[in-house]
């Protein structure tokens, strides 16, 4: 489970946030390292992705950021400037690390489907909006998604952000927007082909 990092501060301009990363790397765990450390530090820290794997993705803030490909998250350090420029955001500091046998497509069903089911549906937009996002979602990993799936899921993710009382909203359509910058061609090919392109991990 992903924890919010605490922060203690040696001097005014000496932060210490600690991150907590994810299974994909071979030492899992909370890590307390200065703001600005580069991302590929933390990574080492961590043992790197686990042995056989290539790092695929980035979800360097939590569920309701942002992912960034690998490429980009190795040439940045993790501090709240260097993630924003790169369109993410620093957030709870729960790092999400995906290897090369992450289905993106897959992976967005199961935060859509966790956002959907939080919403308290007191807003409008977040009561329906993160049920049609999860819908759709669920339909394209199951086979049946339509090439108008696409340009309607950033539609939708567009039209829930800034609508909402609470930050619930923001939360799941920021995922949905970051996946489809990123990694659209996951989503035409398993509407193009019916299955997933990321071969079975055995």
């Amino acid at each position: 489970m992903a924890v919010r990092p605490t922060w203690s501060a040696a001097s005014p301009t000496t932060v210490a946030p600690r991150f907590s990363r994810s299974v994909a790397v071979e030492r899992p765990g909370n890590y307390e390292i200065p703001m600005g450390t580069p991302f590929a530090k933390l990574l080492e820290l961590a043992g790197g992705v686990r042995k056989g794997r290539q790092l695929k993705a980035v979800i360097p803030g939590g569920s309701s950021a942002p992912v960034l490909p690998a490429n980009i998250m190795m040439d940045i350090t993790m501090d709240y400037d260097a993630i924003s420029k790169a369109g993410s955001m620093l957030g709870s500091g729960a790092v999400i690390v995906m290897d090369d046998t992450r289905c993106m497509v897959k992976s967005l069903q199961r935060l859509s489907y966790f956002y959907q089911h939080e919403s308290c549906g007191q807003c409008t937009p977040c009561r329906e909006g993160t049920g049609w996002l999860w819908r759709m979602v669920d339909r394209i990993e199951n086979g049946q998604g339509r090439e108008s799936d696409l340009a309607l899921l950033d539609n939708v993710a567009e039209n829930i952000m800034g609508r909402t009382i609470c930050a619930l909203g923001d939360a799941a359509a920021m995922p949905v927007r970051g996946m489809l910058k990123h990694f659209r061609h996951e989503f035409e090919h398993h509407i193009t082909h019916k299955t997933c392109m990321v071969p079975a991990y055995v």
